[in-house]
């Protein structure tokens, strides 16, 4: 080997990591085989793509959060029954509009927030009066009938019925994912709140203000997302609809006329001598 050829052939590490870069990640699975981990993955994909909207649902859920540690029991209650389920319902609608890309529209939000406030106040009494034990229950229950919220806001109708359909297509992964995502998200949520925290009390309002600011839209969007795979596995997904739905591709009336034209030349070569 010349002392030329060694100049020009790159180091041994550099030759390993080339073929390592090159490699690309796997596609991610569709929404009918996407499985809770992905779902989870896709969840904070979402949310960096989409990071100061994404953020902006967790405002209203972190208020109240501040708002209930500042009361009484018996008053804190009553907040999580009425606020405390507005606030999530709202913040839910607008995360299901922003996973299905559709702009914020008071005719979508306002039915779906309704619904969902309707929804979510099992979930609250049963957090609200069995704590940590009313947990897994509160999971059930919305990865039953849950996903009436999405279905206000992508599909334009509030129906519990089609919301307990897309539950039933797979039950397993619908509660599975919600269970998932919550437990995520609290496990992420009280390391960022002792993280943050210090001696100040005025210091554990603002700690617990932005765990629940920042780690609350993950939660919102995973159960906007679990729409898309329900439906999917009902067989009933919305697909965008096209700018051009209406109108035929250009080739279309070549492709009718086609049988036609050669029928036509056809005719002419036999009516040749």
């Amino acid at each position: 080997m010349t002392r030329q050829s060694r100049r020009q052939r790159p180091p041994r590490a550099e030759r390993e990591q080339r073929p390592k870069r090159a490699q690309a990640l796997p596609p991610p699975l569709p929404p009918e085989t996407r499985t809770v981990g992905q779902l989870v993955a896709e969840s904070i994909r979402l949310y960096g793509s989409r990071f100061w909207r994404s953020l902006a649902l967790g405002i209203p859920p972190a208020v109240v959060g501040v708002a209930l540690a500042e009361v009484s029991v018996w008053i804190r209650v009553a907040l999580l029954l009425t606020v405390g389920s507005a606030a999530a319902s709202l913040s839910y609608a607008c995360a299901a509009s922003l996973a299905a890309e559709i702009p914020l529209e008071r005719r979508r939000i306002l039915p779906a927030a309704a619904i969902g406030f309707l929804v979510v106040e099992p979930a609250a009494l049963m957090l609200a009066f069995l704590s940590v034990f009313g947990l897994l229950p509160a999971v059930a229950w919305l990865g039953f009938v849950g996903l009436v919220v999405p279905v206000a806001v992508v599909e334009s109708r509030v129906s519990i019925r089609r919301a307990a359909e897309l539950g039933r297509a797979d039950l397993a992964h619908s509660i599975g994912s919600l269970a998932t995502l919550t437990l995520v998200g609290l496990l992420t949520a009280y390391v960022l709140f002792f993280t943050l925290r210090s001696a100040g009390t005025a210091a554990l309002r603002v700690a617990a203000f932005l765990s629940v600011l920042v780690i609350s839209p993950l939660l919102f969007l995973g159960s906007a997302l679990l729409y898309f795979d329900q439906a999917a596995r009902v067989g009933s997904a919305p697909r965008p609809r096209r700018p051009d739905a209406d109108l035929h591709p250009a080739v279309q009336p070549d492709r009718a006329g086609r049988a036609d034209a050669e029928g036509e030349s056809g005719t002419a070569a036999r009516s040749q001598p």
